[in-house]
């Protein structure tokens, strides 16, 4: 029999949550036909039967969480014998989400440069340790010397993912106790506490915190800690580009990219933008204290979904017209929307736009999509009186917010990259020269 495990489903993703069961124990299958959905905190993907057969087990049931690696199904071939009746395969390779970590708490290893102190460095390079393998135990996730010793005496030991059995009254009070001391233990006068007992003023419903809206959690968290915020705020007077973009959305309405909403017109000029202030579609590598100018440009655009807020990238927007743009912008928000986007996808983005105009809002604060250095956020598109040249006029303004990084830029850098966006926008033959 064929034991069919979960395979690699991209870059950085280690889990997936079951959607949804295609078929059922001893339903015979095809090789290539859909066997199970499984969402990911970058997207749900489909995942086809590698081979043809009879279904003689499947693992977990919707809700539950499955390891990279573990196993999804077994499948009898044509004919095989199944010597045992069919049934769920056990549920310890399913991990449920809602478990707390049982104390005592270690931070699991770290992928890249790894914080440790140089005397530790040296003393792991004396004994031919692999700092990289020692399980961090210092604040912050840093590799102390008695955890390179402990990797010496081959007695350094993982947290299971789960605890075996439910914890007793009060203890998983102790254990989230701990564990947030230990989280805060890096960050002076940070002190996180457990949450409060909010049954005793009235009823809760609980759900745990999964796949996309888990991941967008965690790097929020990682944004807004790590990256210094500045915004810096304005408007753009988009009369005559709106007076422009409804005449060339009527006269291509029903072709490709002929939708040509807002949006595609500000990816343009933000992609012109960060030509001239290569700082905004930079990276920061805190271990290595460099910064990581890309020389290519992809934009992400923040779309709300069902499932929660996802990113998808489009690619080269320096190399792509403003209808190709726009029909790129439709094609990835509705499959986003869908639950049928790639996951490779929603990855390599250099700068992301969040555009909450259709919603409502007059303006936002938006949080840097990290490792990004910058993001810009753009409101509603609305009538107000202005002056101009000494008249009170009704002209069309979109407000800009821009979010950035600065470790990496400075307030003068910002002024000057959105007062480019407003020259831009304002002016639809400016744009025009850009494709």
């Amino acid at each position: 029999m064929y034991q069919f495990k979960l395979p690699d489903l991209g870059e950085g993703v280690h889990e997936g949550e079951i959607l949804k069961w295609h078929i059922n124990i001893g339903d015979n299958i095809k090789e290539d036909d859909p066997l199970v959905e499984v969402e990911t905190d970058k997207a749900a993907v489909t995942i086809p039967s590698p081979k043809s057969g009879k279904i003689v087990s499947l693992t977990g049931k919707i809700g539950d969480t499955i390891l990279v690696g573990n196993v999804v199904a077994v499948i009898a071939a044509e004919g095989e014998e199944v010597a045992a009746p069919p049934k769920v395969i056990a549920a310890e390779v399913a991990v449920p989400v809602t478990k707390v970590p049982a104390p005592p708490v270690v931070m699991p290893p770290l992928k890249g440069p790894v914080p440790a102190a140089p005397a530790t460095r040296r003393f792991a390079r004396e004994q031919g340790i692999d700092i990289q393998q020692a399980i961090p135990t210092g604040p912050g996730g840093r590799v102390t010397l008695d955890d390179v010793k402990r990797q010496l005496e081959g007695k350094a030991k993982k947290v299971p993912p789960t605890a075996e059995a439910a914890p007793e009254p009060g203890e998983e009070r102790r254990a989230v106790a701990e564990f947030a001391a230990h989280a805060a233990s890096a960050i002076p006068f940070l002190d996180i506490e457990p949450m409060p007992d909010f049954e005793q003023w009235g009823p809760v419903e609980r759900e745990p915190l999964r796949s996309i809206r888990r991941k967008v959690a965690h790097r929020m968290v990682t944004s807004m800690i790590l990256v210094p915020h500045v915004w810096h705020m304005d408007e753009a007077d988009v009369t005559l580009l709106e007076e422009f973009r409804q005449r060339e959305k009527q006269r291509r309405a029903g072709q490709p990219g002929g939708h040509l909403t807002l949006l595609a017109f500000v990816i343009k000029a933000v992609t012109a933008g960060l030509k001239a202030a290569p700082a905004f579609n930079a990276s920061l590598d805190p271990f290595k204290e460099e910064i990581v100018y890309k020389k290519y440009y992809s934009i992400g655009i923040a779309t709300d979904t069902g499932r929660g807020l996802m990113v998808p990238v489009i690619r080269d927007t320096d190399r792509k017209s403003i209808l190709q743009i726009s029909a790129a912008i439709e094609d990835l928000a509705t499959r986003a929307r869908e639950g049928k986007i790639e996951v490779a996808e929603l990855h390599g983005g250099t700068f992301t736009i969040t555009n909450v105009g259709p919603l409502g809002g007059t303006a936002l604060i938006p949080a840097i999509n990290y490792p990004e250095v910058a993001i810009l956020g753009i409101g509603k598109v609305q009538e107000k009186p202005v002056v101009r040249e000494g008249q009170i006029v009704i002209r069309k303004i979109l407000p800009l917010t821009l979010a950035f990084d600065h470790r990496v830029a400075d307030g003068a850098d910002a002024a000057r990259f959105v007062s480019e966006l407003v020259r831009e926008l304002s002016d639809p033959n400016l744009l025009l020269l850009e494709t």
